[in-house]
């Protein structure tokens, strides 16, 4: 057992910082979040005297957990496993990959969440519906809209209805489709198993395609799988999604709603959400409402939400409507 074997990562991370110095610490700790840094503080406070054997070995395998880093991020893990292995031979290699996956967690498909869309969309379109919904859950919702776009119509709907419905994944299924893949993606080292998909990264997506391929795929879930229909179109413009509606829009959903409703559906809401209410409606309208909401008192969760999903609702039918237009993507709201 090497020295350094016996720290924990915890302790290995304070040790490294000991033996960097004060100086390069003090660059180190911007790049860490809050609970990375407290982690590491009290490990430190905490690990008394190392020996400098100790310390050489964990700047050792500091050192080779970067370079395989670094080889993975080139070329992907079987890449790395090659170089490695000419440099160091199989048995060492294979030690170091095994530590940096639980040392830096490599995501899975990383090398594929680098390629650009148009490459991915050439690499993966001819792939089973299963294996395109498990790539493209792990790449940003921009990314993954734009490979979506760009299948069949009748494949971007087999594949949005899988990513609803996928789950877990096991390392081994994962680490095969890579295989298979070969080369060109990222393994995924971490024995635990990854979840991604499901209905929120669907949503996500879905607010980021053209509208043609939002309604297309809609329409086919709704004849498919109603349930998941719903939850999906549900969650597709949420209450607090009220801010990003321009004036006129909130305009003409405030002439639907009851202000009875519309005082339940404020209850606890952010004052994000309550100024954007209450700046397009005449100053008595406003004090009245915010009034309405203090005499209300305490009031159910379940009741609030009833009530602002039903506000949702009454927005989703003016946009089918076409009285108000919805533009997904961060552009500007239109009122028609």
């Amino acid at each position: 057992m090497t020295p350094a074997a016996k720290y924990r990562g915890g302790q290995k991370a304070a040790i490294l910082v000991i033996a960097l110095g004060e100086d390069v610490a003090a660059k180190i700790y911007p790049h860490m979040n809050d609970e990375e840094i407290e982690d590491i503080t009290m490990e430190l406070a905490n690990i008394g005297k190392v020996d400098s054997e100790d310390i050489d070995d964990v700047l050792q395998e500091f050192y080779e957990i970067g370079v395989a880093q670094n080889y993975i991020s080139s070329g992907g893990v079987e890449y790395a496993r090659s170089v490695l292995a000419k440099a160091m031979g199989e048995e060492k290699a294979g030690d170091v990959l095994n530590r940096l996956s639980t040392f830096l967690q490599v995501k899975p498909f990383d090398l594929i969440r680098k390629t650009d869309a148009s490459s991915l969309i050439n690499f993966i379109h001819h792939e089973h519906p299963q294996t395109i919904a498990l790539i493209i859950s792990y790449l940003d919702a921009g990314k993954a809209a734009q490979v979506v776009q760009a299948l069949e119509p009748d494949k971007q709907v087999d594949v949005a209805k899988r990513m609803a419905l996928l789950d877990q994944t096991s390392p081994e299924v994962i680490r095969e489709i890579e295989r298979v893949l070969e080369k060109n993606l990222s393994s995924l080292l971490s024995q635990e198993f990854s979840q991604a998909g499901g209905v929120s990264a669907l949503v996500d997506i879905l607010n980021r395609v053209d509208r043609a391929t939002e309604k297309a795929i809609l329409e086919k879930l709704e004849e498919d799988d109603p349930e998941l229909a719903e939850e999906v179109k549900n969650r597709m413009f949420v209450f607090e999604d009220i801010i990003h509606l321009n004036d006129r829009a909130i305009q003409q959903v405030l002439k639907e709603v009851d202000t009875k409703e519309l005082s339940l559906a404020l209850k606890g809401v952010s004052e994000e959400v309550l100024n954007k209410i209450t700046r397009n409606l005449s100053k008595r309208a406003g004090a009245m409402l915010v009034e309405d909401m203090e005499f209300m008192g305490p009031v159910r969760l379940k009741d609030v939400e009833s009530s602002q999903q039903r506000i949702v609702n009454a927005i989703r039918s003016l946009e089918e409507a076409g009285e108000i237009v919805i533009v997904r993507g961060g552009e500007d709201e239109l009122v028609m």
